[in-house]
């Protein structure tokens, strides 16, 4: 599987509003400049995340956008599947009735791989992957004393 732009912005996106949760709304340009977002793309990706319920936006002075639910509460798979579709890796094993069932017979090779992936992505949380960041930042974060 490749990760496209839009899935990778999208969750660097939903790091940071994790990383500031219950600061306050974040404003798009303050996530812009340290996810390296540009501000356009982010428009559109945080449009969509708030159409799918990950997201709510503040208006007004002070506003900005919020997680619509806590980072504990959102997994890594519904959150890709929000900004990718789906992420099966042949069209038979998403689920939907194509026809191609018929035809997929390499079907096996691939069911085994996307259960372990699916199953990977749904056990792994927002708050997971903002914890994750936030200690490798600490392993790089040199310390200078005198």
């Amino acid at each position: 599987m490749l990760l496209s732009t839009k899935g990778d912005y999208g969750v660097r996106a939903m790091i940071d509003l994790a990383k500031h949760e219950g600061e306050g709304p974040v404003q798009r340009a303050e996530i812009a400049r340290r996810r390296q977002i540009p501000e356009s793309y982010l428009d559109h990706l945080l449009a969509q995340l708030r159409r799918a319920g990950f997201v709510r936006s503040v208006r007004g002075p002070g506003g900005g956008h919020l997680l619509a639910k806590p980072a504990e509460d959102i997994c890594l798979l519904h959150l890709l599947e929000a900004l990718e579709g789906s992420l099966a890796p042949l069209q038979c094993l998403d689920g939907a009735e194509t026809g191609a069932e018929a035809i997929c017979g390499q079907e096996w090779v691939w069911q085994e791989i996307y259960d372990n992936m699916r199953n990977k992505l749904s056990s792994v949380s927002l708050a997971a992957l903002v914890d994750h960041e936030r200690e490798h930042e600490r392993s790089v974060t040199i310390n200078y004393s005198i």
